[in-house]
């Protein structure tokens, strides 16, 4: 069952198209980027590389780790529906990601991260699980 999470979860991905959506954002930012950097337009390398620099950070916060957590959690719930569809126990969901959560040891603020904070993604998956257990697949 805690296979069928993995599998579910990275299938989710794929369907979901995430991998062609981070390419893009990735393309678009750039091009922002490239567009700053040609309106910035100052003599002072230094000081245009710090605006870009901090642009290009605050980009990556507001914007590139959102949606990736966005996608990690849209992955959960997609795999999640996947693997019960399949006939597995989606409680096999919790247990899983209760085992991961208790490895790795320090985790950045989850605004840093590209993944859902442990508890968040839990109490997501705990009630998701809930849900589907109630449905018939």
């Amino acid at each position: 069952d805690e296979l069928a999470v993995v599998l579910g979860h990275e299938i989710a991905h794929a369907t979901l198209r995430h991998g062609a959506e981070r390419v893009s954002q990735s393309l678009i930012m750039n091009l922002g980027l490239s567009a700053a950097d040609l309106l910035i337009g100052m003599k002072n390398p230094q000081t245009k590389q710090l605006i870009l620099q901090a642009l290009g950070a605050g980009a990556q916060v507001g914007v590139i780790l959102p949606y990736s957590r966005r996608h990690e959690t849209e992955a959960d719930e997609v795999g999640l529906t996947y693997m019960w569809k399949a006939g597995y126990d989606p409680e096999a969901a919790v247990r899983f990601w209760e085992k991961m959560a208790g490895e790795g040891g320090e985790r950045p603020p989850e605004f840093l991260s590209t993944h859902p904070a442990p508890e968040k993604r839990l109490e997501n998956l705990r009630r998701l699980a809930a849900e589907l257990k109630k449905r018939k697949p």
